[in-house]
């Protein structure tokens, strides 16, 4: 078994981008996002990218940095209310946005990582997200037709990671990116912690490393998206 471990992010991306290609990046606002592959990704210079995430993080930081530097062509997300250059791009006609429930966005990205070619829900039906798509009917209720979601390259972060690339994700970090790593044609992941293969319990492993091609070891600065505070009691 080979190892997948690169010694950088720059590394890690190598022979991997290419103008016009889609990449899935995991995370929930700046919650258990892959920091170190996204400079990277800007770093390659890559441009026209249809990114796949939940939102774009925040206006200097994730994905935001991306769109400084308008390497993203498209968004497919669910929530863009942090990202000022995100919403001012978007209103002035200089980003494609397709939106989706968070939920549909989740499983579309489950569905690609299972070989799920589409699905029905009512999410969303009698609104603009029905428009043009396929309506059918079970149960006397309504359904439609979303597709699933698949990416050239995928970014996730995980907390821990051996060198086959076995992930273990920190509590909510886990949030999309299990799912986002499965649907990656290739996907690679930055960890905090690497381990030798065999020192993790089987029963602990969050998804297996056969949905991992790369693993990097990052530096993360993990910033706090809104800090909220109250003044301290006394009593």
């Amino acid at each position: 078994m080979s190892n997948k471990v690169y010694n950088s992010a720059k590394e890690a991306l190598e022979g991997l981008t290419f103008d016009g290609m889609t990449v899935m990046a995991g995370g929930f606002g700046l919650c258990g996002i892959p920091e170190n592959l996204i400079l990277a990704l800007r770093d390659s210079g890559v441009k026209d990218i249809t990114a796949i995430s939940n939102n774009a993080g925040v206006d200097d930081f994730g994905l935001g940095l991306l769109l400084q530097t308008r390497q993203i062509k498209k968004m497919i997300s669910s929530y863009v209310g942090e990202n000022k250059e995100f919403e001012r791009q978007y209103l002035s006609g200089e980003l494609e946005l397709e939106f989706n429930p968070q939920g549909t966005l989740a499983e579309r990205c489950r569905a690609g990582g299972a070989g799920i070619p589409g699905f029905y829900t009512k999410t969303g039906v009698g609104t603009l997200v029905a428009e043009g798509k396929e309506h059918r009917d079970f149960d006397g209720e309504t359904y439609i037709l979303e597709t699933g979601l698949v990416s050239d390259l995928s970014i996730v972060k995980a907390e821990k990671a051996d060198t086959q690339g076995n992930l273990i994700f920190n509590k909510t970090a886990r949030n999309f990116n299990p799912p986002m790593a499965m649907a990656g044609k290739v996907t690679v992941a930055e960890v905090e912690e690497l381990v030798p293969t065999g020192s993790l319990n089987p029963d602990e492993i969050h998804l297996p490393g056969i949905f991992v091609q790369r693993v990097v070891k990052g530096t993360f600065e993990k910033r706090i998206e809104q800090r909220t505070t109250r003044k301290r009691e006394h009593y």
